[in-house]
């Protein structure tokens, strides 16, 4: 059974890892003292380049990429939030898909301002890395579906990443520029793997 909770927590990795390897219970505010953050490797602040926010929605890749950037950073670097509101539609949600231990599904929604406030410290401080390792993408008229497969970790340089999942993006083309309709996504975790179709892009 699916049911939907109102945004009270903080939900990390949008994945977007929008905290990516927590469990519904344990989705939580995130300090930069708790035990993931610890693990990860100092990297320091950096200045936040500008970026050209008309490019960044004038491309399905070009709105891929500023989706998996704009909150991309070492602890104590703020997070580019303006470049993630250019990005969704009005009315656009995030979709985050979490497994009950009782059985059953949880979905947290979220508005974008929501996302932002519940997910700040979270990321500033903790420092939080993703990058796509595969993506496929269907489109029909305005409107297209990207199956972007992911994976987390809490510094660059860390060799292994702390989790892996899918991001199910709808995307809408308005005229000469993309937007990002809704986000869900789920965790890979025992008894649910990512399926070796989603682990690479397909030839075009």
């Amino acid at each position: 059974m699916i049911s939907a909770l109102l945004p009270t927590i903080a939900i990390g990795s949008l994945a977007f890892g929008i905290g990516a390897g927590l469990d519904s219970s344990e989705i939580a505010f995130q300090p930069a003292t708790s035990p993931a953050a610890a693990v990860s490797q100092p990297e320091g602040p950096q200045p936040v380049a500008a970026v050209d926010l008309a490019a960044d929605v004038k491309s399905i890749d070009g709105i891929m990429k500023a989706l998996y950037e704009s909150t991309a950073g070492p602890p104590g670097q703020p997070r580019d939030w303006d470049r993630l509101r250019n990005l969704c539609h009005s009315n656009m949600r995030f979709l985050a898909v979490r497994e009950e231990d009782q059985g059953g599904t949880v979905v947290f929604v979220l508005t974008v301002e929501d996302y932002i406030m519940h997910n700040r410290t979270y990321f500033e401080n903790g420092g939080f890395f993703e990058s796509e390792l595969a993506r496929r993408t269907e489109s029909f008229g305005n409107i297209t579906h990207v199956w972007s497969t992911f994976e987390s970790r809490m510094g660059s340089a860390d060799a292994e990443p702390y989790t892996r999942g899918i991001y199910s993006v709808q995307l809408l083309k308005d005229g000469d520029r993309w937007w990002i309709l809704s986000l869900s996504w789920d965790m890979e975790r025992e008894g649910n793997p990512l399926p070796e179709k989603y682990l690479e892009s397909p030839q075009e």
